[in-house]
């Protein structure tokens, strides 16, 4: 049984979310699997995903960071509706576009499996929006940062860079080709795609989404949800001197322009 885990909290992403992770991972991934999703509200989520409630971190959430902290509840000696084993987690904000059965049997089923972090290539950081894991290893995690959250989010600002430093062994990482990331790999740079759409690289099999846009979006020719869907080049332009923007900052907004793409539209869906 292959196990796939998602966590769903807060009302950034609805349910639609979760339901479409599903309907990707059933299109992709040799049954049989199981998809988890730790949730603090499982309305609208379809039946075929077990929902369990998503545990409490036990202390604070750490201040001055933008690590998603939450996440480091996947470490405790046990995960509510896992089982003993690996486990892939798999940001909601993912696209599936290639099959999943080799981030199952790849390596050493007891390594924990990252992508990379792109970003900052030179630091061999990882990247958690897809990781596997054995299920209860690991513990000292979850265990390290309730008893100094604070000190924690200080020494390592992001959830993913704590992980990659702290887990036993150090984090192994996958193929490359396999994990793509949407705008460092996928969106042609400044000012191309006001005329090219997003391409989707060869091998890829899953187009993660870090620091948007989110697919949704960008099926919509849109960056985010600040400005309406399908805004022409020139209204975007104009935009960045007056009008609606993605971004307070001019620069910002002149850089954050995407055209709708289709192999998203097809490929993020029921």
């Amino acid at each position: 049984m292959k196990q796939v885990v998602c966590v769903k909290w807060g009302t950034m992403y609805g349910p639609e979310y979760v339901n479409r992770l599903y309907a990707m991972v059933a299109r992709h991934l040799t049954p049989p699997f199981r998809l988890v999703c730790l949730t603090d509200d499982r309305q609208g989520i379809r039946p075929e995903v077990e929902c369990f409630e998503l545990p409490e971190l036990g202390v604070p959430h750490p201040q001055r960071t933008m690590g998603k902290w939450r996440k480091q509840v996947l470490w405790g000696r046990s995960v509510p509706g896992l089982e003993p084993g690996p486990a892939l987690f798999i940001d909601l904000d993912s696209v599936i576009v290639g099959p999943l059965d080799d981030y199952f049997t790849h390596g050493d089923p007891n390594d924990v499996y990252v992508a990379r972090n792109w970003a900052r290539p030179m630091q061999k950081l990882g990247q958690t929006s897809v990781f596997r894991f054995p299920v209860g290893g690991n513990a000292h995690l979850l265990e390290n940062f309730r008893a100094d959250p604070q000190g924690i989010a200080d020494k390592y600002r992001f959830e993913q860079h704590y992980v990659t430093y702290a887990v036993t062994g150090g984090v192994k990482f996958w193929p490359e080709a396999w994990t793509r990331h949407f705008r460092l790999h996928c969106l042609p740079p400044f000012p191309l795609r006001y005329f090219v759409p997003a391409k989707l690289p060869r091998e890829a099999r899953i187009v993660t989404f870090p620091g948007g846009p989110n697919p949704d979006d960008v099926i919509e020719g849109r960056w985010n949800k600040q400005v309406p869907p399908f805004l022409s080049r020139w209204q975007h332009f104009k935009a960045t001197f007056g009008g609606q923007r993605v971004d307070r900052k001019r620069w910002r907004h002149l850089q954050r322009f995407v055209l709708p793409v289709a192999w998203i539209k097809s490929a993020w869906r029921e």
